[in-house]
């Protein structure tokens, strides 16, 4: 490269940054919604820019590109968001004691499971019906009610005998 060819890149970037770096900010912040996310944005974006300044087919359009670098960069970090927030989310639901579950534990759960519906085998039907619905594909009362053809009302008290029913039935298999 040579020296006039890196001059005219570093006046280039320059003068596109006195001229739009406030309005590209803006345009991040528009997108990323935090100002100190949007400026490093904006100021990745004007390096990544400076170093494909000479690959750029029209100089003029050197605006355009730092747009468009903006908004890609800038989709990126709401993605990156998005991962980390799911990620977050999965931690969340993790017990924090014990890193690593106790080499019985797939077994116990296992058990516990196998209690659980044999109890629920040994409920009236209708109390089977509505606790299965409720907590196995947790819909609602309204849900349930138009399911089954039985008003709220039914639902709510199928689901508390059901419940206490299991309650029962469970303590005395522990």
């Amino acid at each position: 490269m040579s020296a006039s060819t890196r001059w005219d890149a570093d006046t280039a970037v320059d003068e596109l940054y006195a001229a739009h770096y406030r309005r590209l900010v803006r345009l991040a912040v528009l997108l990323v919604r935090d100002v100190e996310t949007a400026e490093e944005v904006v100021q990745d974006s004007f390096v990544a820019m400076h170093g494909r300044w000479r690959r750029l087919d029209d100089p003029e359009k050197g605006l355009a590109y730092l747009r468009q670098t903006v908004v890609n960069r800038s989709r990126s970090v709401l993605r990156h968001r998005t991962v980390r927030s799911r990620h977050a989310a999965g931690l969340e639901h993790r017990p924090v004691v014990g890193a690593h579950p106790g080499a019985d534990e797939e077994t116990l759960v296992a058990e516990r499971r196998r209690e659980v519906l044999a109890a629920m085998r040994d409920l009236p039907d209708r109390q089977r019906e509505v606790i299965a619905l409720r907590y196995y594909l947790d819909l609602s009362e309204a849900q349930i009610a138009d399911t089954l053809g039985i008003s709220r009302g039914a639902v709510k008290s199928h689901a508390s005998r059901g419940v206490a029913s299991l309650r029962h039935l469970l303590k005395d298999a522990s």
